[in-house]
């Protein structure tokens, strides 16, 4: 969904009658050990994927892009709104150096500019409200000046927060109240410059965060009770959450402004409903349904233009809104396929891992046998470990929340150890962590090695405490009763 995340064009498993689709996807590149650009961009293109929408504009990232014909939507972070939104200079300056330079040095195919990402997210109290549209205006006359102004189109990826309705139902679809002027103004001038409208839909979310929200209703089975809108049948919420947009639009005089769903997928751990099942459920029944190419009740025959969320699990992302957060990736952190998912465009109809990846040695840290679970540093060491790496597998519902009480504290031990390049200081827990060569994973619960750090481009540093992540040291704490 989220923020500060790389997109990536996933081409469609099936032809339609009016030509191949292409998905998108997001490829994120928020990890304490991103893959090297180079391994990704082959990842890419060994499983087909065509398109690429980036969050910032890297220069590793997109000089790998180079001379491979894979679209590109390169980004613009909302830190920077107030920049290009106050200085013409600024925004000429990012497009020379972020999209002219790449399109003629290294032949990049860098077709749209997202300016922020999802800026009018109501969590945001309206921080860039002032500074988004005059950004875009900048941008779209800086890529006019630049003689790109017919070849990229600038777009805004927006939540769907953008829009609501008083009934519920789509045809009662219209932008937020609080917005409504800005929301046109800007649905204006995408229209004028023949640029498109980008959205964010995520089902899961939905599920997440109402417990009395149908299951079936998220998916693609067929099997929910349909919503029943004036005779119109939704049978799941991706094409009443379009169909809500394409109302807010038509309603506002601007039905056929064309619409990019920037980001949908479901992550695999982190939440009860963050699994395995539900995301290849949900990601394959999301393209066997855009590939059918009956579009939506309000769209029927239309091709939904989508980009699926995301390509590679993000281990430094913000968990502020869930633990969820670090695992949509479709592939793991080090390019591994979570499940089986047909996109169509490989040999054996399975995803194709990444290559050449390198590992660091085969160890791990972990609790001592001798160790006491009573021992007082216990809760302070698992406090620090979680702080700054990633404990996000484990908790209720989770791949790891079966680990009884020492087997938590071993995966924040490990986890830390990991995210510091297995460092001899980094297993030294006083008197209670000791380095193995015995894997101790266990079940669905896999004890990760750490890739080698890329140090190409800007790696990530290792994550900071987050709030979220309080409830799984809480409940590493509960289950050794010390709290």
């Amino acid at each position: 969904m989220r923020l500060y995340h790389v997109a990536i064009g996933l081409v469609s498993l099936l032809s339609t009658v009016s030509g191949a689709m292409t998905i998108g996807a997001n490829w994120g590149t928020q990890a304490t050990h991103p893959l090297d650009p180079a391994i990704v961009v082959r990842l890419l293109r060994e499983n087909g994927i065509q398109k690429v929408k980036l969050f910032d504009a890297d220069y590793d990232t997109l000089k790998a892009l180079g001379k491979t014909g894979i679209e590109v939507m390169v980004g613009i972070p909302n830190d920077m709104l107030a920049t290009l939104a106050s200085s013409m200079k600024a925004a000429e300056k990012w497009v020379s150096k972020n999209v002219s330079a790449h399109v003629t040095s290294n032949n990049v195919n860098i077709r749209y500019v997202a300016v922020g990402n999802e800026p009018f997210l109501q969590t945001y109290n309206g921080s860039f409200l002032r500074t988004t549209f005059p950004a875009l205006q900048n941008v779209q006359s800086a890529l006019i000046k630049a003689g790109l102004g017919n070849s990229v189109k600038v777009t805004v990826p927006l939540n769907a927060d953008v829009y609501e309705s008083s009934s519920g139902l789509p045809s009662d679809g219209d932008f937020r109240a609080d917005i409504h002027d800005l929301m046109l103004a800007i649905v204006k001038f995408l229209n004028d410059a023949t640029a498109p409208f980008t959205v964010n839909i995520y089902p899961f979310i939905s599920l997440y965060s109402d417990a009395d929200f149908p299951v079936d209703y998220a998916f693609f089975d067929g099997n929910a009770n349909p919503v029943n809108d004036g005779g119109t049948s939704y049978y799941n919420m991706f094409d009443a959450n379009y169909d809500t947009l394409v109302h807010a639009l038509q309603k506002n005089g601007f039905g056929n402004l064309p619409i990019i769903v920037g980001e949908i997928g479901w992550p695999t751990d982190g939440d009860r409903n963050a699994n395995i099942e539900y995301a290849q459920r949900f990601n394959q029944g999301f393209m066997s349904h855009i590939s059918s190419g009956k579009g939506t009740p309000l769209k029927p025959n239309a091709d939904i233009n989508a980009y699926l969320f995301s390509l590679i699990d993000e281990d430094a992302k913000s968990v502020d809104p869930g633990n969820f957060e670090r695992h949509w990736g479709v592939f793991t952190f080090d390019g591994m396929p979570k499940y089986a998912f047909n996109l169509g465009t490989t040999n054996t109809g399975a995803l194709i891992p990444a290559r050449r990846v390198n590992y660091l040695e085969r160890k791990w840290c972990v609790m001592k046998p001798s160790a006491k679970l009573d021992d007082p540093q216990v809760p302070l060491s698992v406090s620090y470990a979680c702080g700054l790496a990633d404990c996000t597998r484990l908790g209720y519902g989770t791949s790891c929340g079966s680990l009884d009480s020492r087997g938590n504290i071993s995966y924040a031990f490990n986890s830390y150890f990991q995210i510091q390049n297995q460092l001899d200081d980094a297993c030294k827990f006083p008197n209670l962590s000791t380095i193995t060569k015995t894997d101790p994973s266990t079940g669905t619960c896999k004890f990760e090695v750490m890739i080698e750090p890329y140090y190409g481009g800007a790696v990530q540093a290792p994550g900071h405490a987050k709030k979220a992540l309080g409830l799984v040291v809480g409940l590493i704490l509960f289950f050794l009763k010390i709290v």
